[in-house]
């Protein structure tokens, strides 16, 4: 089949891949001047930052993508296991590093309640059922695109307790605040709100327990290098800076593309963009009679996320690979942005520090960072043009109290990154950072399908469509999306 996607990131990558090692005819447009999609890059004045992805959680997964080309994942790139996972830093000014050895977590969580450390043990043993789910038995790689598979699910799901919220789960298990936070805040990562993302994301504290985290050294780019390496290798063709205007369908099936340099034939599409925009604006109104505008504008998305890619002249070795710094509300903050789509007061955030452990990211003697803070997405009423520069410094200010000394006089690169760049760079509707947010209503059959339901010959790949977001959740929405191609194929 001749094949176009619509998108490189790691969704379409891994697809692209799969589907070009099986015989098919592949060509990928990007939009951008280069491929990564969510996981670009920016280099500036010797430094390097991802601009997206962090963390590699599942090597696993990226391995079958590798083993499907009848490539070794090692010929590739360079992984590297990090320890610890995360360094987390609360409100009172304590700190736990989150790691992979089991007696080390249970010291460390015993300063602070010893029946939660006792508890530590029985927490993953409940957990590790739903990844067996998820991850061994496939679930996540399969497509949920009937009401049948959702009815053999849902039982299995609710034995395991794996439908109730993530945070109520870790709540049965323990009591202190940090351990609730710790083995609650996942879903974060995915632009889930841990109040109401089914426990099934309580699995990824037994997965990262089982297979580590790991950073790709070079980046999380030489991720997406790689994966494009393999991909023209087998033949396949990539174009960049070529944005698809247009899917062309014709009694509902796709036919092709249009872009700015006209027509491409197609015999199947398959979109790695924001799946609300592709159904939007790149597909006729008259050819959806599932994801209409009403339905799209009626759907929930991400919150978004406000960014800021630092480049200092000096080292803070206070900070891990991996750093959480914690406001002290944890619901009501997360309510704010979910909810009440309101930017608040206070905030969290994620700090990104690959040069504490690959120092070829700055020059020599600085560090590279970027600076992840949760916001509410495009339906808040915020005039980021305005309050951007605002929020950095009130960010700036913050960290410098926080510990970071001197920041604002060491930095070399301060760039920023907030929802209108996730509309405008992204086509992320609403300027959300993570797609269709993971809610029980919207998981599994709930959201939109890896086979399109509007139309014959279209698919999604990517954080929109089944299992969701994460690297390794696009990863495996690429095995259901190819299993879907693959099926219809042989029909």
């Amino acid at each position: 089949m001749k094949v176009t996607i619509i998108g490189s990131g790691f969704g379409g990558l891994s697809l692209a891949v799969r589907l070009q090692a099986a015989g098919h005819d592949v060509t990928i447009l990007e939009k951008r001047a280069a491929v990564g999609g969510r996981a670009y890059r920016l280099k500036k004045d010797g430094y390097t930052f991802d601009m997206g992805p962090s963390l590699v959680t599942a090597p696993s997964i990226i391995r079958r993508i590798f083993d499907a080309a009848d490539r070794r994942l090692e010929d590739y790139i360079d992984l590297v296991p990090l320890d610890p996972f995360y360094r987390i830093f609360y409100h009172d000014g304590t700190h736990i590093d989150y790691a992979g050895d089991a007696e080390r977590m249970k010291e460390q969580m015993a300063v602070f309640n010893a029946s939660d450390a006792a508890q530590y043990d029985a927490f993953m043993a409940a957990t590790k059922p739903i990844y067996e789910a998820v991850i061994r038995d496939g679930l996540g790689s399969k497509p949920f695109d009937t009401l049948g598979v959702m009815a053999r699910f849902v039982p299995r799901a609710a034995r395991l307790g794996a439908l109730i919220p993530v945070a109520w789960f870790a709540k049965r298990f323990f009591k202190d605040f940090r351990h609730r936070f710790m083995f609650s805040f996942h879903p974060l990562f995915i632009g889930g709100h841990p109040f109401r993302a089914p426990a099934i994301y309580a699995m990824i504290p037994y997965l990262e327990k089982e297979e580590g985290v790991w950073f790709a050294k070079g980046g999380m780019y030489a991720l997406v290098e790689a994966l494009a390496r393999v991909f023209t290798e087998l033949g396949g063709r990539i174009h960049t800076s070529s944005e698809v205007t247009r899917i062309n369908v014709e009694a509902g099936r796709v036919t092709g593309v249009q872009t700015e340099d006209g027509r491409q034939e197609a015999d199947i599409v398959v979109s790695n963009g924001d799946v609300a925009s592709t159904y939007r604006y790149l597909i006729d109104s008259r050819h959806r009679r599932k994801w209409t505008d009403r339905k799209i504008d009626r759907t929930a998305y991400t919150m978004s996320c406000f960014l800021l890619y630092l480049g200092t002249r000096r080292k803070y070795p206070r900070l891990a690979h991996h750093t959480l710094i914690l406001a002290e509300r944890y619901k009501g903050l997360i309510d704010d942005i979910f909810r009440h789509e309101e930017l608040p007061d206070d905030f969290s955030m994620y700090l990104h520090v690959p040069t504490a452990t690959d120092s070829s990211m700055a020059p020599e003697g600085c560090e590279s960072m970027y600076v992840l803070v949760p916001v509410p997405n495009l339906r808040a009423d915020v005039d980021w043009e305005a309050e951007a520069p605002r929020y950095r410094d009130k960010i700036l200010t913050f960290l410098e109290a926080w510990g970071l000394d001197d920041l604002r006089s060491n930095l070399d690169v301060c760039e920023m990154f907030t929802p209108n760049d996730f509309q405008s760079e992204l086509n992320a509707f609403v300027g959300n950072a993570f797609s269709v947010e993971p809610r029980i209503s919207q998981t599994a059959f709930f959201r939109p399908h890896n086979r399109s339901e509007d139309v014959r010959g279209l698919y999604i790949v990517g954080a929109g469509t089944h299992p969701g977001a994460g690297v390794p959740g696009v990863m495996l929405s690429a095995e259901a999306t190819f299993s879907s191609i693959q099926e219809d194929c042989d029909a």
